[in-house]
């Protein structure tokens, strides 16, 4: 079994789209989305780990 991990830099309020399309984009299986929270003082998602089982 093989995988694949994507790095997804997002924006949380403008980028639901770009994710949507992205997703639909992959050829395998997505296991896990995985996001990079920033510390204090202003806690934000800046982006995603997508990992996705191929063959």
């Amino acid at each position: 079994m093989k995988y694949r991990v994507h790095r997804f830099n997002i924006s949380m309020t403008r980028d639901q789209s770009k994710l949507e399309q992205f997703l639909n984009s992959l050829e395998g299986e997505v296991v896990a989305i995985i996001p990079n929270v920033t510390p204090f003082p202003a806690t934000f998602v800046d982006f995603l780990l997508i990992v996705e089982k191929v063959g």
